[in-house]
């Protein structure tokens, strides 16, 4: 799997950055590719009908308070831990995200092992529902058009807001 990341960033910080970044056949691919499926996916028509989802963002505390979904409570990647998520009953609907979804799913899977039942991944995360023009608020809960990019090479599937990499 690390080889297959190292050639994926190779070519995507070649001239073919410009090119996956307007096609969204090269996005799902990848999508498709880096997705287990061990988290039942939700798309962002789909969480827009869950008025009941919790909305749970596992990227690091600086990308959550650039910019998050609105009403997302932050429970972090690399330091989760279940304490953050226990005054959520084991039975609501649970939705996760990070900047594309990888992240997410990972913690969706530590989620279902604790015993929730209702978990989905959202498909492309942040990324896809800011590219489908929906709106993302700072840690102050104002709307902003900054969106926290992970990296360069990561960016280039953002096609929508004002991508920041602090």
């Amino acid at each position: 799997m690390k080889q297959f990341w190292i050639l994926w960033g190779a070519i995507l910080t070649t001239s073919f950055s410009g090119w996956a970044q307007t096609n969204s056949r090269a996005y799902k691919t990848m999508l498709e590719a880096m997705y287990k499926k061990t988290v039942p996916l939700v798309s962002v028509a789909e969480l827009k009908k869950m008025p009941d989802a919790v909305l749970l963002d596992t990227r690091s505390k600086a990308e959550f308070d650039v910019s998050h979904l609105p009403l997302a409570h932050w429970v972090g990647y690399d330091d989760f831990d279940l304490k953050r998520v226990q005054s959520i009953p084991k039975t609501a609907n649970v939705v996760v995200y990070c900047s594309v979804g990888y992240r997410s799913e990972r913690i969706g899977e530590k989620l279902l092992a604790a015993g929730y039942q209702h978990v989905h991944n959202l498909y492309g995360s942040l990324f896809e529902w800011v590219n489908q023009g929906n709106p993302v608020v700072n840690n102050q809960g104002k709307p902003t058009e900054r969106v926290h990019a992970y990296s360069r090479l990561w960016g280039v599937w953002l096609k929508r807001g004002e991508k920041v990499y602090e």
